[in-house]
Formats: structure tokens, sequence, C-alpha cells
């Protein structure tokens, strides 16, 4: 207490200055009508200041939620885009109806790990059979295919890559449909191979690769890369196609999982058909 009360002993002068300063300032403003609108000015820009910059920093830390949120947006974007097939239905009826295709559910999640400098690449995800995620559903980005769930556990997956060497998934040139098959070959993570497209298609550098109508595992048209270069074997009748990939597979995060909600029946049917050879 004795502190204090030195101190406005000692400052007492600069004390009673700025006391006098702030009055005489409030006097001035109060009756000049110009100097009263400079300071109103003034004080909205200031007070417009802090509170832009505020809410910039509440916008900065709800920025997580906002892009989940979003992925999540997405997914259900995507979904009504794969189910947005019209069909005709006039299997053992009368008068055909007309229905809105059903095959595939979406789902989405994150990597939590990403492997991809070994000849058998794996990610993990977050998610697992108490999410709905199963065994052989499709994993794609905003930019294309990143590969297939090979083991499903309560909370995680584990994803085969498209940087993997026993990866097959079935692909086509996007502007003369001849399909062929996207392979590995364990040597650069930006390109893969496309394999089984006949010499007889017409391809040029920069044709987009995209998955093909035949795979039970993705829906048709979801990009995968563009052709980089063409390799023909005289002694083959088939391209090797070496595809440039859209996805830096060195930095995934956000993917999405798509479930063909008709794989059981046709996986069952298949092997009931092959039984029977």
């Amino acid at each position: 207490m004795q502190q204090i009360i030195s101190f406005f002993t000692k400052n007492s002068t600069k004390l009673l200055f700025l006391l006098l300063l702030v009055i005489s300032l409030y006097m001035t403003i109060q009756s000049h009508a110009f100097h009263k609108s400079q300071f109103v000015n003034s004080a909205n820009i200031v007070s417009g200041t802090i509170y832009e910059e505020t809410n910039n920093l509440k916008e900065y830390l709800h920025l997580k939620t906002e892009n989940e949120m979003l992925a999540k947006e997405n997914a259900k974007l995507k979904q009504t885009l794969y189910n947005s097939q019209i069909i005709i239905d006039s299997a053992f009826k009368v008068n055909p109806e007309l229905r809105i295709a059903t095959d595939y559910n979406v789902f989405q999640t994150k990597i939590i790990r990403n492997n991809y400098n070994k000849k058998e690449n794996y990610l993990t995800i977050k998610g697992g059979t108490k999410n709905g995620f199963a065994k052989d559903m499709g994993v794609i980005n905003s930019r294309g295919v990143v590969g297939i769930v090979e083991n499903v556990s309560k909370h995680y997956a584990t994803v085969q890559s498209i940087l993997n060497s026993k990866t097959r998934i079935d692909a086509k040139v996007s502007n003369s449909n001849h399909f062929g098959t996207i392979v590995w070959d364990g040597k650069n993570a930006g390109f893969v191979q496309l394999i089984d497209i006949p010499k007889l298609a017409k391809l040029h550098k920069g044709d987009s690769i995209v998955t093909g109508g035949e795979s039970i595992i993705f829906p048709e048209n979801i990009p995968i890369g563009v052709v980089d270069k063409v390799f023909a074997s005289k002694s083959s009748n088939f391209y090797t196609i070496s595809v440039r990939l859209f996805n830096d597979m060195t930095n995934i995060g956000s993917v999405y999982l798509i479930e063909n909600v008709n794989l059981q029946e046709i996986k069952q049917l298949e092997e009931a058909t092959l039984s029977d050879e």
C-alpha cells in the first residue's frame, strides 16, 4: 500500500497532466461535430479490425470441423452421383417402371498410415466393421482411385494401394472404350501400367484413363491418370501403357469408400458358375 501511495506522490504532476488531457479531448470531441465524427470513425475502424481478426481466428480454429463436414457432404454427393443411373425395370412386369439405381454406398474417412516405398504397399484408414466398412470396398479421393480395402477390424481397415504389385483394377481409355488392367511394376510411385489394350486402339499422350464398366468394385469412369508413354512389343498384340497418376500417392488425406451393395451376390453367382464347369 505504501508503494502505491509513493507512486502517486512521485508522479502526481504527470498523472494530473494525463487526466486534464483526457478531459480536454473529451470536451473537444463532444463540442465539435467534426472531431466527434472523426473519433467515431476511428473507433469503428479499430473495433472493426478487432472483430475481423477475432472472426478470422474463430474460422481458423473451426477449419478442421468445417473440412470434416465438407468431406461428409462430398460423400453424400458422390453416392448420389454413382446411383444416378435410371433403370427401366421391365422384368416380369406388364407395365415397366422407371427407378433410380441404388448400387453403391459411399463412406468418408481418413488415412492414418500410408506406405508407398515398397513393392506391396498398404494404407491404414480410420473406421472398421463398426462403421459399415468391409473387404473389397473401393477407395478413392477427389482426384481418383487410391486402392481396395484388404482387411477390416472393428475400428480400422487396411487398404491395398494402387501402388501394390498385387493390385489389379479394371480400367479403360476414356475416349475409345478399350478395356485393360491397371498394374504396378514397383518402380515409380507416380506411375502405374495399363496392360491388355489391343494395338487396334488409337492412343495419344494425355488421354484419360478411368475405371472400366466391368469392375464390380468401382463405378465406371472414376479417374485414374493419363497416358504418358505407350510401349509396343513385336511379340504381342497388346500395348503396355505408362499411366501418370492423378493422385500424389505420397500425400493422401481424406478418402471415400465405395460399397457395391450387389458385390456378394455377384461373387456367389460367379463362384457357382465356375464350380459347375
